[in-house]
């Protein structure tokens, strides 16, 4: 088990398509407070599921080199708290859905999942069936707000499903 530091993409997300148990097999989910605040205000049902065990946390001050970064980048509070969080949890798991963030994450030799690698995951973590993961795959447009593109999505479940069949 690892620690997991959220950004507020994720957290909404898995709430809006009600798997949040994806999340159960972290060691902790720390939620920095100014991603707390953005869930709070966007899908406050998230932070107060008895699925999930999330501990709001106050971030560090973000490094120099940090603070550069998420400038050069755009990124907002929410992710550069997340961020410096991960300076405390080096080996911690960064989980967020917005691509700066990530490529940060990995300028900074950091892990970094989102929505879709988590329900994925949650099939190797015999949380959810690959049957499962592709029901909900195909139901992000309808049940999340979750923003990707159509032609990606589908590309993913084509490759899910021709992986997964070939294990039958």
């Amino acid at each position: 088990m690892t620690e997991a530091v959220l950004d507020a993409g994720p957290l909404i997300h898995l709430a809006e398509l009600d798997v949040l148990d994806v999340l159960c097999d972290f060691l902790s989910l720390l939620v920095p407070e100014a991603v707390w605040f953005e869930v709070e205000r966007h899908f406050p049902e998230a932070l107060f599921n008895e699925q999930v065990n999330l501990q709001r946390v106050k971030a560090p001050r973000p490094s120099p080199t940090l603070a550069a970064l998420a400038l050069s980048l755009a990124l907002d509070r929410g992710e550069l708290e997340a961020l410096s969080l991960m300076d405390l949890y080096p080996y911690a798991i960064l989980l967020t859905d917005d691509s700066a963030a990530r490529l940060a994450a990995e300028q900074r030799c950091l892990k970094a999942h989102g929505t879709i690698g988590l329900l994925i995951r949650s099939v190797r973590k015999d949380r959810r069936t690959e049957n499962d993961i592709i029901s909900l795959l195909r139901n992000i447009p309808t049940r999340s707000s979750l923003y990707i593109r159509s032609s990606l999505l589908n590309e993913i479940i084509t490759e899910l499903e021709a992986e997964w069949n070939r294990k039958l």
